[in-house]
Formats: C-alpha cells, sequence, structure tokens
C-alpha cells in the first residue's frame, strides 16, 4: 500500500510530511493507539520517534491500551515502551485524565486516535480531559485529524443533560456528532473555561459526505469489537443494548450488528420490526452464542441488522423501535441493567445522556416524543457546530 492509493491524507500523513513549526525543538507526548497509522501504515509513534528536532518523551494509553490488546472496560496501569524506553502512562486506570506529574515531561501533547464520531465511544470523553489537563498544565495540544467514518453530515440523538456526565459522555452533544474528532476538539476548545493552546493537522482530500470506505484508507479497528464498518454503522444505536440485559453481540464475529438473549424470539421481533419499514435497514432472525460477556455460552435468539441504505439509515432511533418491540414482546423478561455504583444513573441513561428512554419508551407515545426531542436537539446541533468544520461537503 502506498500514500498514493489513499485519496485522504490524515494529520498524521501530513506529520510525517513535515514536522509543524508548533513541535520544532520540543519535547513530545503521544497519545494513541493502533489506529495511529500512516495511510501506507507507518506507526505515527515511529513517526514522532522520527520527527527532525522534536523529541518523543513519553506515551499516552486510553481505553484498550496503547496496543488495542484489552477489552472494554478492562483498566490497566503505567507501563514502559521497551523499544523506545519511554513511559506509556494509562489514562484508563487510576485516572482517566493526565495528571501534572504525567505531564511534565512535555512541552506538547498529540492526540492521533481514529474516532467514530458517536459521543459515547469513549475516546470522545479522553479527547477532552486531555484537553483539559493541557490547558491547566500549559502544555500545546496538536490534534492530528481523521475521518468521521460515518461522513460529516448527519447528526443524530439527543444531548447530554447535566448531571449524566460520565466515560461514556463528557460534554452535552448528541449521539452521532457529526464532527471529525479536530472540529470536535476546535468545537469544544470554544466551550472551555479555560482554554487549551490547539493546533489541528487538518486532512487533505476528505469531504463531508465520504464514509470511511471512500476514502481509501486502511480500516485498523480502533477497538476489539469494532471490527469493520458494518459495526461501524449500526454502533451508535446498538451501543444502547449494553445498558440492558440482553447481549449487544459481544462475544460474536458480529458485535452490535447482532442483538439478542436466550429468552428472546428473534423470528416474532424480526416480523415486528420489518412491518414497521424502517428507513434503511432490514432484520432477519439469527441464533448465536456469545464466548464472552453477557450470556457468555448460552444460546441466544436474536437478530441480525443489516443496512440497506446508508443515506436514510438513522441508527439511534432504529434502536429505540428495537428497545421498545422486545418491551412489549417480552415484558417480563426485558430489564435496564442496575447501576455499577450506589447512587450513580443507570446506564442506559448515562449511554443516552437522560433518564428519558428508561422512564418513558415504554409509556403510551413515549416513543414519539422522545424521536421528537432527539431530532430538534439534532437540528440545534447541526445549526451550532458550523463555526467549527474544517470541510466541506464536496
Amino acid at each position: 500500500m502506498t500514500m498514493a492509493a489513499s485519496k485522504v491524507w490524515t494529520g498524521a500523513d501530513r506529520l510525517r510530511q513535515q514536522e509543524p513549526a508548533e513541535l520544532a525543538g520540543k519535547r513530545i507526548g503521544l497519545l494513541t493507539n493502533p489506529t495511529g497509522r500512516t495511510a501506507d501504515l507507518l506507526s505515527v509513534v515511529d513517526v514522532c520517534a522520527s520527527l527532525p528536532t522534536a523529541r518523543l518523551t513519553a506515551l499516552y494509553a486510553c481505553e484498550h491500551g496503547i496496543n488495542g490488546e484489552r477489552q472494554a472496560g478492562v483498566t490497566f496501569e503505567d507501563e514502559t515502551d521497551e523499544r523506545l524506553g519511554i513511559p506509556v502512562y494509562s489514562l484508563y486506570g487510576k485516572t482517566r485524565k493526565p495528571t501534572g506529574d504525567m505531564l511534565e515531561g512535555i512541552d506538547a501533547l498529540i492526540f492521533d486516535i481514529q474516532d467514530l464520531g458517536v459521543r459515547f465511544y469513549t475516546y470522545l470523553s479522553t479527547l477532552v480531559y486531555a484537553m483539559e489537563a493541557c490547558a491547566e498544565h500549559g502544555k500545546e495540544l496538536i490534534v492530528l485529524d481523521r475521518p468521521n467514518p460515518l461522513g460529516g453530515v448527519v447528526c443524530e440523538g439527543g444531548f447530554l443533560q447535566d448531571g449524566y456526565q460520565s466515560m461514556v459522555g463528557a460534554w452535552p452533544i448528541p449521539f452521532r456528532t457529526g464532527l471529525t474528532i479536530g472540529e470536535f476538539a476546535r468545537y469544544l476548545n470554544d466551550q472551555l473555561t479555560k482554554p487549551v493552546q490547539l493546533t489541528v493537522l487538518a486532512m487533505e482530500g476528505w469531504t463531508r459526505g465520504m464514509e470511511y470506505t471512500d476514502t481509501g484508507l486502511p480500516w485498523i479497528f480502533p477497538s476489539p469489537n469494532m471490527p469493520t464498518m458494518d459495526t461501524v454503522r449500526v454502533y451508535s444505536g446498538n451501543c444502547l443494548f449494553e445498558g440492558t440485559n440482553l447481549s449487544e453481540g459481544r462475544g460474536t464475529t458480529k458485535p452490535f450488528e447482532l442483538i439478542g438473549a436466550p429468552w428472546l424470539d428473534g423470528q416474532a421481533l424480526s416480523d415486528r420490526l420489518n412491518a414497521l419499514g424502517l428507513p434503511g435497514v432490514g432484520f432477519c432472525p439469527m441464533y448465536f452464542t456469545p464466548t464472552f460477556s453477557k450470556h457468555q455460552g448460552a444460546i441466544c435468539g436474536g437478530v441480525h441488522l443489516f443496512v440497506t441504505d446508508r443515506q436514510t439509515y438513522r441508527p439511534a432511533e432504529t434502536a429505540l423501535h428495537m428497545l421498545k418491540a422486545i418491551q412489549q414482546l417480552h415484558p417480563d423478561d426485558f430489564a435496564w441493567l442496575p447501576p455499577f455504583k450506589e447512587g450513580r444513573p443507570c446506564f442506559i441513561d448515562l449511554l443516552t445522556g437522560s433518564d428519558l428512554v428508561r422512564t418513558q419508551l415504554h409509556t403510551e407515545g413515549g416513543l414519539e416524543r422522545i424521536i421528537e426531542l432527539w431530532r430538534r436537539d439534532a437540528e440545534e446541533w447541526s445549526r451550532t457546530r458550523q463555526p467549527y468544520l474544517l470541510y466541506g461537503e464536496e
């Protein structure tokens, strides 16, 4: 593979091409994971280690680890990169936010991670915490921009409400942001009480209508359960099943595309959902046996989602229809998971950003009210984000 084969150059490709003036002669830290690679698959760690004047002195790892080797929710401690002999600070252990000690040996922090453009995918929260920390400790932040794999046109889902902040929702934005990670950084920096000295190394060749498959870039899965673009397309809706007693397909080869439970009637659910005529999606009854996570080793009845039109498919609204149908078909079996910690909201509330889905979806007209509210939120967000866009639609 060569860089010439790609239609898009990421911020990492541009960094490899030329060291920016902002980094000249500085000690730099790098927050990355396996997705931090150039179009021809060179690690951004090696790019940073080879810069002419800047010196790489520290690495930082968020959820899943610096090598993407850990499953969701698995914490870990600081390590040492044996090849480079520099520390790898954990941002998914005792702290999610870089401390002053972690930042002491650098002048600037580079962020290069492939995001999904989805609020509850934790890399977005990691960027929030990193920006806050760099601002507090007087460090510069450089974001190497990457495509929003879902494109940059559609926004979807409701705003996160005050009191529901967590690692799966660190800022009051909708589920599906319609922004690249660099554009989000520009927006966030304008909202922070204390902004950071921010540089976004923009892409070349990306336009808002591009899905990741249009870019020519290699898809390196950003976490263990995000292997393909088929997964990415359904994630911003079907992640909500993490807040229920159903399997979201973890422990199968189709995470988030398969939804089910040992007690679920997949045929009845598939028939009901297909009868709704939801745009851009179809459902097929399916049995599966998760090898880990919820219902490990148990045969689950369920459905397999197939996105038939990526332009009209709305994953968040589709997930609401799925949840409502399951509640109606299996009222005695379906349940929301309890809070992980006493006094904290239920996980579905943290994912959706309020208690609205949990308390209203089952009521008369609740589904329609939630969808209408989410659509209004998405329209408001589409207007709010405009000043921060770096790329056009053509």
